[in-house]
């Protein structure tokens, strides 16, 4: 699977929506392409006091779950922006799922870069 038709699923996601009136989510989706060949998606859920949590997040929880670990390609997809940076938090959290996550290849506005490129001083 290329970042197009990454990109389309995580698209089809990226619309925020209301959950109740201390929350929101969907302003960013995600999917991930793992090595055995599924896609895993998620969305970023928004609360006021922080409990939220980001859509490479949901994403990758929904990956585990399903007894997998290691991710190919990830993109993030902000609506009405296209694809943007996972933040340090989800760049730290793929590489420790799984070392070798760092050869991920991430999409990006400008392009693609690896994991191991976005997260260069690893918290270990």
């Amino acid at each position: 699977m290329d970042f197009t038709e990454l990109s389309k699923i995580a698209e089809k996601l990226a619309y925020p929506r209301v959950l109740s009136e201390s929350a929101e989510a969907g302003s960013v989706a995600a999917a991930l392409l793992t090595e055995e060949g599924h896609v895993y998606t998620g969305v970023c859920i928004d609360t006021p006091c922080s409990m939220g949590f980001c859509a490479e997040h949901a994403a990758a929880a929904a990956m585990v779950a399903a007894g997998e670990s290691r991710i190919v390609k990830l993109v993030a997809w902000k609506e009405g922006e296209g694809p943007v940076p996972p933040c340090g938090r989800c760049r730290e959290l793929l590489y420790q799922l799984n070392h070798e996550n760092l050869a991920c290849e991430v999409l990006l506005p400008g392009g693609v870069k690896t994991l191991a490129q976005l997260l260069p001083d690893r918290w270990n």
